[in-house]
């Protein structure tokens, strides 16, 4: 199993408030682990919030004793959300921050996933599977029949999430899946907002490198106007 991961500026953003984390190694007591975070807020504090979110929660998955893959992210999750909520109180400057986050790790061919926000995790083998749910308010007019799926992705309200760490509903989703090969892909909105589903395949399940998908996935939201910035990290399930 082999991971490669990149976070990008896009064409549009002044900073870059994504964070990635990938490590195919035991981290704690999680035999890998890989994230992706899409901070929010005013300057500099979405970027404090995702860079935040990712450093503490890998710090708090390295300390614990808990080896259940689920109730270990949980719990480290609700411990990172109350420490932003508090950060935001006690220093103006990072007021009202926030961040997605979606993480996943794989353990004999079991992958655990976690997310809140609308950060997504995607699994390809033949096909392209979302796995995550988005806690937004156009996935909310989709599950209501009101829109489909490709009008949600270029919705004006795209963009505006029901949950986010840094806030009091930040209560994460976990899914969890079987797998023998193939890849995931964990990316911010900056990527699935720009590029459909059908072209995300078809990058994904190429004969590339993954180094090269992923060159590939940035170049290719860019070129349809980089509004966001760019995140992703996809993880070759390859044994």
């Amino acid at each position: 199993m082999r991971s490669v991961g990149a976070s990008h500026i896009g064409k549009v953003r002044t900073e870059n408030q994504d964070k990635i984390f990938f490590h195919d190694h035991p981290v704690g007591n999680l035999k890998n682990l890989y994230i992706v975070a899409d901070g929010m807020g005013g300057h500099r504090a979405g970027g404090k919030a995702s860079s935040f979110a990712v450093e503490r929660f890998v710090e708090l998955i390295e300390e614990s004793e808990q080896t259940d893959p689920i109730e270990l992210m949980k719990t480290c999750i609700a411990t990172v959300n109350q420490e932003i909520i508090a950060e935001s109180k006690e220093n103006e400057k990072y007021a009202g921050m926030g961040t997605t986050f979606v993480a996943a790790t794989v353990s004999d061919h079991k992958v655990t996933v976690m997310n809140i926000g609308d950060s997504r995790l995607y699994y390809g083998n033949k096909e392209l599977k979302q796995i995550t749910v988005d806690h937004s308010y156009v996935e909310e007019l989709i599950n209501a029949g009101m829109l489909d799926r490709e009008q949600g992705r270029i919705h004006p309200k795209k963009n505006v999430i029901t949950r986010a760490l840094g806030s009091q509903v930040a209560t994460p989703d976990f899914f969890e899946f079987e797998v023998e090969e193939g890849y995931l892909l964990l990316c911010s909105d900056g990527l699935s907002n720009m590029i459909s589903n059908d072209e995300l395949k078809e990058l994904l399940l190429d004969h590339d490198q993954i180094a090269n998908k992923i060159n590939k996935m940035i170049a290719r939201a860019n070129e349809y106007g980089g509004k966001d910035n760019i995140s992703l990290v996809i993880v070759d399930l390859k044994r």
